[in-house]
């Protein structure tokens, strides 16, 4: 009943697009101060990370470290790039409704792998709140671009639209 309700009520929508904007701006913030700040390095961060996975109870499980140190730390020069762009990307999406449930569930992804790096800060509440847009589909972004953007491509494609879509 309540998954139903997220997904086609009116109401539902427009907090919803309140939840979307906040997540948005919370991304597109925290991606743009890296890219201009002009000093954004994830060297640091993968290391105390990598650091956190000792003990009897790690912060850090020692699979995600192993992945910190043979593969994220190696290639640190391109996740230098691929977060702060990854923020700015779908905060940008979030924001305007375009490709919502695409750019929620890549939110989700960082989001995750901040966590799973042992920093927990906004994440968990982050994750909540994008668990709320994953489950309303396209009702997410009904007012946004995504009132547009999605029957275009449903069309292109060949899919026939829901005949409860718009309502």
């Amino acid at each position: 009943m309540f998954t139903h309700w997220l997904r086609n009520n009116i109401v539902a929508a427009w907090l919803l697009t309140i939840i979307r904007v906040y997540l948005g701006y919370q991304w597109i913030t925290g991606g743009w101060g890296k890219i201009t700040g002009g000093g954004f390095d994830a060297a640091g961060f993968m290391q105390g990370a990598i650091a956190k996975a000792t003990g009897d109870h790690p912060a850090v499980q020692t699979w995600f470290a192993n992945f910190l140190e043979h593969f994220a730390l190696p290639n640190v020069k391109l996740f230098n790039v691929l977060v702060p762009w990854g923020e700015f990307l779908v905060g940008l999406g979030l924001i305007l409704g375009t490709f919502t449930t695409f750019a929620v569930l890549m939110g989700m992804v960082m989001n995750f792998a901040f966590l799973m790096a042992g920093t927990v800060s906004t994440n968990a509440q982050m994750i909540i709140l994008e668990i709320f847009i994953v489950v309303a589909g396209f009702n997410a972004g009904r007012i946004g671009l995504d009132y547009f953007v999605i029957p275009y491509i449903r069309r292109m494609f060949g899919r026939k639209e829901r005949a409860n879509s718009y309502q």
